[in-house]
């Protein structure tokens, strides 16, 4: 027998406390379908506390914004409106999403609008009056322009940038440190013409700070950008500006994976079979980036490090405080000293534990490797986890008083979804569950706020999207409601079934 290889989910209140209670669970998708999103706004809130504690810490002040991108949620979008506006807000990356963002309770003042913008959506936020991050010297012109022909107020803006390094020779090591190549944002070696462009149309826009976004989980890089930033900063001082504000965008991060010695052996193992020393792992020997080429193994692991000891607010933690490669100073000394306020664009790590996606086992067959093929009521689009790079375990929530109770595993399934396509893999690798499932069962995927639940839902083959509803704690039972019927009015969300 194989031993099997689990990637069990880290599991937090009150997500671990919904996932215990199965035939509410079932109740739900029995009347909603398969699959289901299942979302937990107060969770939400309480992140954001988490990240305002560590602003606490470091003596700093600024917004907490949530990066609107991660999930299209009305629940969450009015749950963190109703949170502190002094300290939360929200970023929005599309003209759609500034109109929900306004529709769900965000008052101007508290949403930046970041993103490739067209003049619909740069008019919409100057009409209203958020806060822009201009992307490119192209849309600080053409901000400017609809501004003087609308004859509207003056734009506050945080003006993106990139390509941040060190002098060679500099830092603590003295090593010259690169941020990674960026399609978004001026690279600092040009920040010269952006900031003669800051002062041409003053007329029409006040630069109130700069902002950053890395495509990285590095912290050295990290504290090259906001080191960098304070810079720029200064320069926009020196031309008689008045600049407060730097946003160090998101990329704070989640552990999927609870236990870190389930991920080092799961990695090790997929090595050893894509280098052909024990049987595969995956569906058609998939290496998830990497190759045999000749005996050698080859190519990168293309997989997000589902295990993070440290993730977050305390990743935030460990970016203020580690000295700065340049002046060997931490960050959160240099904002406090210039007197600026901090900025953060969490998505994924705001909504950490806010909700599952449910899926009906509708087929299970055995197969020739001895593992068996499991049909879920959903597609990869629906739950796209591996889309972008996570690999951790669902929960299996049995139907009480269904068959198999006594089908003990561990088994080793192989997961696929309702469309008609050889593609349609709600999981590549084979995964290990405590028992055989049966038709009638559910799935949970949990942890998928962040991405996974709908940033690649769409409708194929007819198939129907998955509905969305918020849960909430009421007493010693849960209460549900719509998505879209959530309204932070009262201690059980609004109108619940």
């Amino acid at each position: 027998m194989r031993v099997p290889l689990y990637l069990q989910p880290r599991l937090e209140p009150p997500l671990s406390s919904l996932l215990e209670a199965t035939p509410f669970l079932h109740s739900l998708a029995d009347a909603l379908g398969s699959p289901l999103n299942v979302l937990l706004p107060d969770r939400i809130a309480e992140n954001a506390e988490r990240f305002r504690a560590v602003y606490r810490k470091h003596h700093l002040t600024g917004r907490v914004t949530f990066a609107h991108k991660a999930n299209r949620s009305s629940a969450l979008l009015r749950r963190l409106a109703a949170t502190d506006p002094g300290s939360t807000g929200v970023d929005v990356a599309s003209l759609g999403e500034l109109q929900h963002a306004l529709s769900c309770g965000f008052t101007p003042d508290r949403i930046t609008a970041t993103g490739p913008k067209d003049p619909r959506f740069l008019w919409l936020a100057a009409r209203t009056g958020v806060t822009v991050h201009p992307d490119s010297l192209t849309e600080l012109e053409q901000l400017a322009e609809l501004v003087r022909k609308f004859a509207l107020p003056r734009v506050d803006v945080l003006p993106r940038l990139s390509g941040f390094e060190t002098a060679t020779g500099s830092g603590v090591s003295g090593v010259k440190v690169l941020s990674r190549r960026s399609r978004f944002g001026t690279p600092v070696g040009e920040v010269g013409a952006l900031l003669d462009a800051l002062e041409r149309h003053r007329d029409a826009v006040e630069p109130v700070g700069v902002a950053y976004h890395l495509d990285t989980t590095g912290l050295t890089e990290k504290a090259v950008a906001l080191e960098q930033c304070v810079v720029v900063m200064d320069e926009l001082r020196a031309r008689g500006l008045d600049p407060r504000i730097v946003d160090i965008g998101g990329g704070f991060g989640v552990g999927y994976v609870e236990d870190a010695g389930q991920w080092e052996r799961y990695t090790t193992e997929l090595a050893n079979a894509v280098l052909g020393t024990r049987p595969a792992l995956t569906w058609r020997g998939h290496g998830y980036g990497l190759r045999n080429e000749g005996g050698t193994l080859r190519g990168a692991l293309g997989l997000y490090p589902a295990h993070r000891p440290t993730a977050g607010p305390g990743y935030l933690d460990d970016l203020l405080s580690a000295p700065a490669p340049a002046s060997g100073r931490p960050p959160a000394t240099l904002l406090l000293e210039h007197l600026y306020d901090l900025a953060v664009q969490p998505g994924r790590a705001l909504v950490d534990q806010c909700g599952a996606v449910l899926a009906r086992v509708l087929d299970v067959r055995p197969t020739d490797s001895g593992d068996h093929l499991v049909r879920v009521g959903m597609n990869a689009g629906d739950m796209s986890l591996e889309e972008h790079g996570v690999l951790v375990d669902p929960l299996l929530l049995p139907r009480e008083g269904g068959q198999g109770q006594g089908d003990e595993g561990p088994v080793g399934i192989r997961l696929v979804g309702n469309l008609c396509l050889e593609a349609d893999l709600i999981t590549r690798r084979t995964v290990y569950l405590p028992r055989l499932p049966h038709v009638g069962d559910l799935l949970a995927f949990a942890n998928t706020a962040g991405y996974a639940m709908d940033f690649h839902a769409h409708v194929a083959q007819r198939q129907p999207l998955a509905r969305t509803v918020a849960v909430v704690r009421d007493g010693g039972s849960w209460r549900w409601c719509p998505d879209e019927e959530y309204w932070p009015i009262t201690q059980s969300g609004g109108p619940a079934s």
